[in-house]
């Protein structure tokens, strides 16, 4: 799936969630994740888990242009924010990016499936 915007913010947050709410943790942060899949701008927000880390919560998501700044400035994120606050173990760790020209995800020319 194609894009069109000038520049792409790209995001990626590791949450490394208490044991005891790593079960809870998707019903915990679906309102946050559904308001920001809701917000203009927004070209993805998906959740993994962690192989190697059972307890880490991987968010990968991208923005168009100026939407990252609406989006952290967002009710739903502030509101998102201070319900992960008790559930995480310490400061998630963040990639946070500005790609020039990006237009979405491209296809990975090393490995083609015909």
């Amino acid at each position: 799936m194609q894009w069109e915007c000038t520049r792409m913010i790209f995001i990626v947050v590791k949450f490394a969630v208490k044991p005891e709410y790593t079960e809870q943790w998707p019903e915990k942060v679906a309102a946050f994740t559904e308001g920001t899949r809701r917000e203009p701008g927004n070209l993805w927000f998906e959740w993994s888990r962690s192989l190697e880390e059972p307890d880490t919560f991987v968010l990968v998501e991208a923005f168009q242009d100026g939407a990252a700044e609406a989006h952290v400035t967002s009710d739903h994120f502030r509101a998102g924010l201070e319900a992960m606050r008790p559930l995480l173990r310490h400061t998630p760790d963040i990639v946070s990016t500005t790609i020039p020209g990006a237009t979405g995800w491209s296809a990975m020319g090393e490995l083609t499936i015909d």
